[in-house]
């Protein structure tokens, strides 16, 4: 059996995190749910790993790893950039930029569960047991 490994990082104070990294794990989590059966049957494992990330690492946060490799990398067409994010401006008291996806000339600040289950299909087409 082989393993797809999903690592969700993104910045952590004291349990909070900001709203857009919150709704992308809430996103990620219910994919990896929804999808542990459906996998398990082609011969997939599927673990799932939360980095809680301090503030000298936010460039890292609300990132998502599939087999070690950033979403951006895994997609065609897609790309990381950052933009303000206010809810992380709030948590560390100084004007934060949080990281984005940019995927077939849309930006999300929040990774929803399209583009996960869209990297899942990317990574289990490319390394099929």
């Amino acid at each position: 059996m082989k393993t797809l490994t999903i690592e969700w990082r993104h910045y952590d104070k004291q349990g909070e995190t900001c709203d857009r990294c919150a709704t992308t794990g809430a996103a990620v989590k219910k994919v990896i749910s929804g999808l542990n059966a459906e996998l398990e049957k082609k011969g997939f494992a599927v673990t799932f790993t939360e980095t809680l990330l301090p503030e000298e690492l936010m460039d890292q946060s609300n990132l998502l790893l599939f087999n070690g490799v950033p979403l951006e990398q895994v997609l065609d067409n897609a790309a990381a950039a950052e933009n303000s994010c206010a809810s992380c401006s709030c948590l560390t008291g100084t004007d934060t930029s949080c990281r984005t996806v940019e995927y077939q000339g849309v930006t999300y600040e929040e990774i929803p569960e399209e583009l996960i289950l869209k990297a899942v299909q990317a990574v289990l087409a490319s390394d099929s047991p």
